[in-house]
């Protein structure tokens, strides 16, 4: 219990920390962040129910507040905004990510990217550009399309996903809790 407690904490602190990389804005409100290649890994290192809660204790600190998304912004204005698909697919996002990585017999790389690919960009996108329709007075197509901004970006992000699962799957097997 404890270790998993630590495990889900040291994800949340991944999340924020990946906040600090400078956001790119777009002119529709959503901006490009490296913090999706955390919730990424919180599915394919955690698995999916850790993974999960790993980034459900991150959208606690930020509907209170605190500044952990990228460019410091938090609070629950920002669940009512463009970016609030994102924000409520996030924990999907990463426990699809993670059952993917649980289920699946490829090596480490390969599901580690198929998850992200799949929960990261599949299921994100899908509740993200749900989000990006409602708030933003558009339809689900009009919407799609703006959201492809973001697709070169996060298919560099799940291949480096995939990749750094398999390095922790090489030099700390035991660490890799969605293989354990």
């Amino acid at each position: 219990m404890e270790r998993s407690l630590t495990h889900i904490a040291l994800f949340t602190a991944l999340i924020v920390v990946l906040g600090l990389v400078p956001r790119i804005d777009l002119a529709f409100g959503v901006p490009i962040t490296a913090q999706s290649l955390g919730i990424m890994l919180c599915g394919t290192v955690l698995g999916a129910r850790k993974g999960a809660l790993a980034v459900v204790l991150f959208l606690v600190l930020v509907a209170i507040g605190l500044p952990v998304l990228s460019g410091g912004r938090g609070g629950l204005g920002l669940f009512a905004g463009p970016s609030a698909g994102y924000l409520i697919g996030f924990p999907v996002a990463a426990f699809v990510a993670g059952l993917v990585m649980e289920r699946t017999t490829l090596s480490p790389l390969w599901a580690g990217v198929s998850g992200a690919i799949i929960g990261g960009i599949g299921v994100l996108y899908l509740f993200g550009i749900t989000g990006m329709s409602i708030a933003l007075g558009k339809t689900w197509v009009e919407a799609s399309y703006l959201g492809m901004a973001f697709l070169p970006g996060d298919i560099i992000k799940s291949l480096l996903a995939g990749v750094v699962t398999q390095a922790i799957a090489t030099s700390r097997p035991m660490s890799l809790i969605s293989r354990a």
